[in-house]
């Protein structure tokens, strides 16, 4: 992107329209996060519930205040170690907050992102964009223009093309509006760091899709019917009209198979992360009857991983026969 474009791209958001744009994680679809007619859009876009918050993107660790009332010195801890960084902290918000960014909470998700196009987007913008994943509400985030393109169309006013994600799953959410810090979703930072710097965290089984986005269980899901196999379940008869997701080599007869895909042949779990989405979109684009996917371990970004899935699965559980 050349300065002459991101200058077109930021005329757009102050004018009250849409622009996708690639963060380390997924791609976002950006609004002024301070114009409800302008965020009102990004629901209509994405056919998103309103009940559901949005994570409100900023440039500078300076623009919280902005937006926070409070800042609590666990807050200001994270934000200097993580920021930027695939983050989201949850802090108790200003008047300056429309509600239909919040879904009418006195909260505010907030996060810095690391990728240089965001924030200067941002920064050109003048003001912070409200930003879930661009792609129809509980579908697979993009981790790629072209699938924003895809699923989005001209919903969108302008797509920035910056490439394939390096993260490739969402922002871990955090919040610290209580005594002690609350993990709400899992995601590309693990648990494990977060605790290194702050102490333990509460980790609740059962998250409220009124807090925190992306924490209905059904969620993350391609078109195609998902199917998670517990831990050493095999593969039911191999077929050529099912897909497979595996984590580590593919054995013999999915070595040769034209539908079966590592998300990291050398099981690592960075690798895995950022091939995810990518790979169940390609899955998804062929025209299968079922994905079948083995699970990995949970631990470090595996977590997320499964939750992911985990949620791609549920949602076909969720859908009438």
């Amino acid at each position: 992107m050349d300065k002459s474009s991101l200058s077109q791209a930021s005329k757009i958001i102050k004018s009250g329209e849409l622009v996708a744009f690639p963060t380390e994680t997924v791609y976002g679809l950006g609004a002024n996060a301070l114009n409800p007619q302008a965020v009102a859009r990004i629901f209509a876009a994405k056919q998103r519930p309103f009940f559901d918050p949005l994570i409100v993107h900023i440039s500078h660790i300076e623009r919280v205040k902005e937006l926070a009332a409070d800042i609590p010195p666990v807050a200001e801890k994270l934000m200097k170690t993580f920021w930027p960084g695939p983050l989201t902290i949850i802090l108790k918000k200003k008047e300056i907050v429309p509600d239909i960014v919040t879904g009418g909470l006195d909260s505010v998700a907030i996060r810095m992102p690391d990728h240089p196009i965001a924030l200067k987007l941002i920064e050109l913008s003048g003001c912070p964009l409200a930003a879930p994943s661009a792609n129809p509400f509980g579908r697979l985030s993009p981790t790629m223009a072209i699938h924003v393109k895809k699923h989005l169309g001209s919903s969108v006013d302008l797509i920035i093309d910056g490439g394939k994600c390096s993260k490739g799953l969402e922002s871990t959410i955090i919040d610290v509006t209580e005594d002690t810090p609350k993990v709400l979703r899992v995601g590309a930072l693990a648990v494990e760091e977060i605790e290194s710097i702050i102490g333990k965290v509460k980790r609740p089984k059962k998250k409220s899709a009124a807090v925190t986005p992306g924490s209905l269980p059904y969620h993350y899901a391609p078109k195609t019917k998902v199917i998670l196999l517990k831990r050493n379940e095999p593969f039911p008869k191999i077929t050529a009209d099912s897909g497979y997701l595996v984590f580590g080599p593919l054995q013999s007869p999915l070595d040769y198979h034209p539908h079966a895909l590592s998300l990291s042949l050398s099981k690592d779990l960075v690798e895995a992360a950022a091939n995810l989405f990518e790979y169940l979109h390609r899955l998804d684009n062929e025209q299968l009857k079922v994905i079948y996917i083995k699970p990995i371990p949970s631990k470090g970004l595996g977590a997320a991983i499964m939750d992911r899935l985990r949620k791609a699965a549920n949602t076909f559980r969720q859908e009438k026969p």
